[in-house]
């Protein structure tokens, strides 16, 4: 699947989203039913990020990702510094 999120969005999903829905559902407890949707949304939201492939936003015709901008290789070629 082509990527369709941004470094921000996955930023964001990883590193605040999941986290915060985790630490929400230990609260409101691990076992309570709103805890296991939050362990999910924290699932969904690490996979999301992990991957850089949001299926909703395909669905929607969605993309946070700026096209053109990204860097290809490390710009060293072909062992020459």
């Amino acid at each position: 699947m082509t990527r369709n999120m941004g470094v921000l969005d996955r930023s964001l999903r990883a590193f605040v989203i999941a986290p915060v829905a985790i630490a929400v559902a230990f609260i409101v407890g691990a076992g309570s039913v709103v805890g296991v949707v939050l362990f999910v949304v924290a699932g969904i939201a690490l996979a999301t990020g992990a991957t850089g492939v949001c299926p909703m936003y395909t669905l929607l015709g969605i993309s946070t990702r700026l096209r053109g901008l990204h860097r290809v290789g490390h710009g060293i070629r072909h062992g020459h510094a």
